[in-house]
């Protein structure tokens, strides 16, 4: 009876634990390549991941340590705060520690307004940075991610936040903003001390950080960035009641599975006269890297860039990077210098 219980045992299929994200991705950093994902392109509510591009945009237009006085606006704050006060001053900088680290929308707030003037102005920016990334199926109307009054809030996809989550992880004050545990601050009249809600960061080693997020229209969203031994890995889920444990359970997935692999390199002449301006990564499997092939495509001599090196798995494109000329400066000053000599020579200067 033992063994025909075995037996049986090992005839059942095994079960592989599902996702239980609405929609979700896992994108390879590097190249920007989709490795995973369900209902990538489905436009959702987004809640307080929405602070990963409020937080980039402060960053990229405003000095980190301006002073802000809290204004009467202040008061329009509802839901996750950090409790700032009208007439309180406190630095730029620590108003986005505490949108990243408590979600504080009425630091987001104040941050529209230090940086903007409005919210309105503030928006817009989120919004054309969107556009630049190509975020095509985004839409913010604030900048900490709560829906108005109508239930209309911000939307964008999975795919569109992986996108924005790979260029802020670009950034090493976004980064250092991201991956803080704790963090203490203090103003004239009170003191800060902040526990970041991003529970993955105290329970995996591998996160570089992330942004929470829930409303009770949107449930649980998550966005997350890993790293291992190089390779680094984004998740995003939305509508996602297990999101710590999927978010771990994907980038794990990843890093036992692909490795990092040098594919265009920046000091490598192409045709002996041509350059690239960077590297190209990308996480690979060991099969996968028998079927990379790359296409120097030469087609242009007019200016400084001459073409477009591309790179195909199963050919399917990957990635590509511009080809440059190879740069004259050095010999046109060397050109120069001896034509000055030759000049100074002829009327013995």
């Amino acid at each position: 009876m033992k063994y025909l219980f075995i037996f049986i045992l090992l005839l059942m299929p095994f079960k592989v634990k599902a996702i239980s994200a609405e929609s979700y991705i896992v994108m390879d950093a590097d190249s920007g390549r989709i490795i995973e994902g369900k209902n990538i392109s489905e436009e959702k509510l987004i809640a307080s991941t929405t602070k990963i591009m409020t937080c980039l945009i402060a960053i990229e237009n405003s000095d980190l340590n301006k002073m802000v006085k809290v204004g009467d606006e202040v008061l329009k704050a509802y839901g996750s705060a950090i409790y700032i006060s009208m007439g309180e001053v406190m630095s730029l900088k620590d108003l986005l520690y505490g949108l990243m680290l408590r979600s504080g929308n009425d630091a987001a707030i104040e941050i529209a307004y230090a940086v903007s003037g409005n919210m309105d102005n503030f928006v817009q920016k989120m919004n054309e940075k969107a556009y630049e990334l190509k975020m095509t199926n985004t839409k913010f109307i604030n900048n900490h991610g709560l829906e108005n009054d109508e239930g209309v809030g911000n939307t964008s996809t999975a795919y569109d936040m992986a996108l924005l989550m790979r260029y802020a992880l670009l950034n090493d004050t976004f980064k250092e903003i991201i991956g803080t545990k704790n963090y203490t601050t203090k103003t004239e009249g009170k003191s800060y001390v902040w526990k970041n809600k991003n529970k993955l960061l105290f329970s995996y080693d591998k996160l570089i950080g992330g942004k929470t997020g829930f409303t009770k229209k949107a449930r649980r969203t998550l966005v997350t960035g890993a790293t291992d031994n190089g390779r680094t890995s984004i998740v995003v889920t939305l509508n996602d009641g297990n999101d710590f444990a999927d978010h771990k359970e994907l980038h794990e997935k990843v890093f036992g599975k692909y490795e990092r692999v040098l594919l265009l390199d920046k000091n490598q002449k192409i045709e002996d006269k041509y350059y690239l301006q960077e590297d190209f990564y990308a996480l690979l499997t060991e099969e996968e890297q028998k079927n990379i092939t790359i296409n120097y495509e030469i087609n242009n001599f007019s200016n400084s860039e001459v073409g477009v090196a591309k790179v195909y798995l199963n050919g399917d494109l990957l990635g590509s990077l511009k080809i440059y000329q190879e740069k004259m400066e050095l010999k046109e000053e060397k050109k120069e210098n001896f034509l000055i000599r030759f000049i100074r020579w002829l009327f013995k200067w």
